[in-house]
């Protein structure tokens, strides 16, 4: 039996009251296998998974399924309105609870966003060892997500928990937007610019926090970006000249490039030299802090990446370094690039880059 109490379900009895309670809680950290976005399941096995799942091609009204790997699903309600809806969780990759949540509702909160919507509820997903986790370090979990919430301008409107072995949060939410501004991953055009609204080196910073190898002031570097809501994506929606949109998240770059080349059925060209990365990002990639998403990244889909010959297993790592709560990948038209870039720095996105090309070719990211 559950009752409610803001943002989520839980047991009938208080937590405050279980006996099992500890009296001090470890660090989050310790307490999961994985963190971020780099808990998502490697892609070859993500897509084995939904080989034999059946096509919703019989529901008109799905605008977006899962045909495309696109970032939620949209159903049209009419000529003006579609709902959007998306779901993200997972473990921590950071040990300060309220900071945890934070990322977590971020993270969840942009897929809403990068196909051009407006979030308007949240229900939140949380999973929480009650025998290891004082009530304090929940709560401060779920109030980290309702502020992040809050600066969207949306309620966390429910929930449901469980008692599970591992930390657990994240967020189903809900969106609107008028069908004919829906951008997808599968919209860019030939011809078309790449812009990536964040820096890359989430992951690289996470494997450094496990081994207390994350410099001085980084952290916070890495707290502001997971946390910048992708907000803008709401509004270049309803620029004709942008066609298409992704997150970059669990993949790394060069995954969530090729799911818009093989959406669009576009060959992809990035400029390695011109990808925006935090700041220790690539010295501690040479330094080998990198979370074991990033070769599971490129075991499942190095088969569609064309890199220089010359290029190092540490750039690399770069390119596959899964994002947690990472920035927007932008396919618009090249006369209007110079122009969006600027309208998304004056947005508060200070690392955005033109980053590449898209042309006509066979599905691929070719790295130059």
């Amino acid at each position: 039996m559950h009752f409610h109490v803001p943002g989520i379900y839980l047991r009938k009895e208080p937590i405050e009251t279980d006996p099992i309670m500890p009296a001090s809680s470890p660090r989050l950290t310790e307490l999961a296998h994985g963190g971020g976005c780099g808990c998502k399941l490697a892609p070859s096995v993500l897509q084995s998974l939904l080989a034999d799942q059946p096509m919703m091609g019989t529901f008109s009204q799905l605008l977006v399924g899962a045909e495309t790997s696109d970032d939620a699903a949209v159903w049209q309600v009419d000529d003006n309105l579609a709902i959007i809806a998306t779901t993200d969780f997972f473990m921590p990759m950071v040990d300060d609870p309220h900071d945890f949540g934070r990322i977590a509702a971020t993270n969840a909160i942009s897929d809403i966003y990068a196909m051009g919507g407006r979030p308007i509820m949240a229900l939140a997903i949380l999973g929480v060892p009650v025998s290891k986790l004082e009530p304090a370090v929940v709560r401060q979990i779920l109030q980290g997500g309702a502020s992040i919430c809050a600066e969207a301008g949306i309620p966390v409107a429910g929930g449901h928990s469980i008692d599970a072995p591992e930390p657990i949060y994240g967020l189903a939410v809900i969106g609107l937007i008028r069908p004919d501004q829906v951008r997808r991953n599968a919209g860019a055009q030939a011809g078309d610019a790449l812009i990536l609204t964040k820096g890359i080196g989430v992951g690289i910073y996470s494997a450094a926090i496990k081994r207390g190898a994350l410099p001085e002031g980084a952290y916070d570097e890495m707290i502001a970006s997971t946390t910048l809501l992708n907000r803008v994506g709401s509004e270049l929606a309803s620029d004709p000249a942008v066609h298409g949109i992704t997150d970059v998240t669990g993949f790394g770059l060069l995954g969530h490039s090729l799911e818009m080349a093989r959406g669009s059925g576009l060959s992809l060209t990035i400029r390695q030299d011109a990808v925006p990365l935090l700041t220790h990002a690539q010295a501690l990639a040479r330094e080998g802090f990198v979370t074991g998403a990033s070769p599971r990244n490129w075991d499942s889909y190095g088969s569609g990446i064309v890199l220089p010959e010359d290029c190092p297993d540490w750039q690399r790592m770069l390119l596959t370094d899964p994002q947690t709560s990472g920035g927007l990948l932008v396919a618009c038209a090249a006369d209007a690039a110079d122009a969006l870039v600027e309208r998304i720095r004056a947005a508060g996105y200070p690392l955005v880059a033109r980053i590449g090309t898209a042309e006509a070719g066979p599905p691929r990211v070719v790295v130059v």
